[in-house]
């Protein structure tokens, strides 16, 4: 019955308040201290209920940290600012206080005021230091509150209390986010990681350290790290640390020349690729070495150059066997003419093949032209059988512009392109005089043209070559 008499914030003891909430609140942080405040504040202002919210400003809901309402806390309990007196708070960025008539004021928020019994509310939004709100700190009672210059002072200190303890916790967060990402960043990298004191003990290692040195992390940790080097590879991280020491700040860090040479578990060596930066903790200088095990890739390498040379062998013996690559048989009198062409191939005489049709004169011109000194240069094939008569000359020397009916521009003939290269004539003998006589000559003539020597209009020394293909005899 006397407290029902119990009118809040008149004749607040100020003090006394003040010291029911810090000690209540003294030894909380996090959720602790955020249920023990609401508990506390609302006793000692004499209102009904109490709560501390997060606000989530993409989704516009208040999340609760803590919420107390007459003898009941209420877990997880979250709602829409929008329509209530915290969207008031929240956006004016200001404290509030509705000494009575609450339900009449916002009418949006009806279902929550009316079962609540509400009739007057307090509240103040929690900020960081740039100003961005975090958050409300509320009190909402069942009978008026009336204005009391020391009962709102007293409620705002708390709310910069519980506003410094949501940063905090928000920072704390955020610390703990970014060491998970570095840990799954540090745990999830394919090269060894290894931190070493001053005195090079290992203070943390990975999971790809403990699978290059073939031991768990407890067995590593704790240890010299000169006890997973060869004697040389000692003396060279020491004198590599010594460097990084006498480096600027933002330099600290080096590509160690010629790697390391490490020893595993079981006392194998490898050797391993590997950098060192150095940083500062608290006052104290760690090191970082990164180390990635290259005896698996040197071993390929080898690999390679092994299976390279064996192609390469393989494709000589190849070339023996069936010679030339198109070319297949063994018999003796193919044998005969494979030699023949090897001969004759490493000359810049003009070849003359003869045989019946399809017994693969063109597979040994081909032949001849990949084993010469001008096999990059182009085979150019001339089937002069298929060269009408009137155009023989021009499709072999070229022409000018002008030279007969249809020629609207200069042209170059197959001697032309040939040259630096080997032209190969099927069916030269049925042509005249003058197309032999271009095989001995190192000059051509353009139909209706001048006479240009093909070694100064293109500058390969070796000039032409040539090789004929007929299947007419010699007789």
């Amino acid at each position: 019955m006397a407290e029902s008499r119990v009118i809040p914030l008149r004749g607040l003891d100020e003090e006394a308040a003040l010291r029911s909430i810090l000690e209540g609140t003294a030894t909380k942080t996090g959720h602790q201290f955020f249920t023990a405040l609401v508990q506390n504040l609302s006793h000692a202002l004499h209102t009904k209920g109490a709560w501390v919210t997060e606000f989530h400003e993409n989704t516009g809901l208040m999340k609760a940290l803590a919420f107390r309402m007459g003898d009941q806390s209420m877990d997880d309990f979250e709602y829409d600012v929008a329509g209530t007196p915290c969207e008031v708070a929240i956006k004016g960025g200001h404290f509030v206080h509705y000494p009575d008539n609450l339900i009449a004021l916002f009418p949006g928020d009806n279902e929550f005021l009316v079962n609540s019994h509400a009739v007057s509310y307090m509240g103040a939004p929690l900020k960081d230091i740039d100003g961005k709100i975090l958050g409300l700190l509320a009190v909402l009672h069942d009978k008026p509150l009336p204005k009391e210059p020391r009962g709102e002072a007293l409620f705002r200190i708390f709310a910069g209390r519980a506003a410094a303890e949501l940063q905090r916790m928000r920072a704390e967060a955020e610390l703990s986010e970014r060491e998970q990402k570095l840990g799954r960043l540090i745990n999830s990298a394919m090269d060894a990681i290894i931190e070493l004191n001053a005195d090079f003990v290992v203070t943390r290692v990975n999971p790809a350290g403990e699978k290059v040195f073939r031991c768990a992390a407890g067995d590593i940790i704790g240890r010299n790290f000169s006890e997973f080097l060869a004697s040389e590879g000692s003396s060279k991280l020491t004198a590599l640390a010594a460097e990084l020491n006498h480096r600027p700040e933002g330099q600290r860090y080096l590509w160690i020349p010629g790697g390391l040479l490490a020893v595993c578990a079981g006392g194998e060596n490898f050797q391993a690729e590997a950098t060192l930066s150095r940083f500062d903790m608290h006052g104290q200088l760690f090191y970082t070495l990164i180390l990635r095990n290259v005896n698996e890739r040197l071993e390929a390498e080898r690999k390679i150059r092994s299976l390279t040379v064996e192609a390469e062998y393989l494709k000589e013996e190849l070339k023996e066997l069936h010679n030339f690559h198109e070319i297949v048989g063994r018999s003796a009198a193919l044998q005969q003419v494979l030699r023949d062409v090897d001969q004759v191939a490493t000359t810049d005489a003009t070849v003359l093949i003869l045989g019946e049709t399809g017994t693969g004169k063109e597979l040994i011109a081909r032949a001849i032209h990949a084993t010469s000194r001008r096999r990059d240069k182009p085979l150019i094939k001339v089937n002069c059988a298929a060269i009408p008569k009137d155009l023989v000359e021009s499709e072999l020397f070229g022409h000018e512009k002008g030279a007969f009916t249809g020629a609207t521009q200069k042209r170059d003939g197959r001697f032309a392109l040939a040259d630096g290269g080997r032209p190969r004539w099927h069916d030269l003998p049925r042509r005249g005089r003058r197309v032999a006589g271009g095989f001995a000559d190192e000059t051509v003539t353009r139909t209706a043209g001048r006479r240009i020597r093909t070694g100064r209009q293109f500058p390969d020394p070796q000039g032409r070559r040539t090789r004929h293909c007929s299947n007419q005899s010699r007789s």
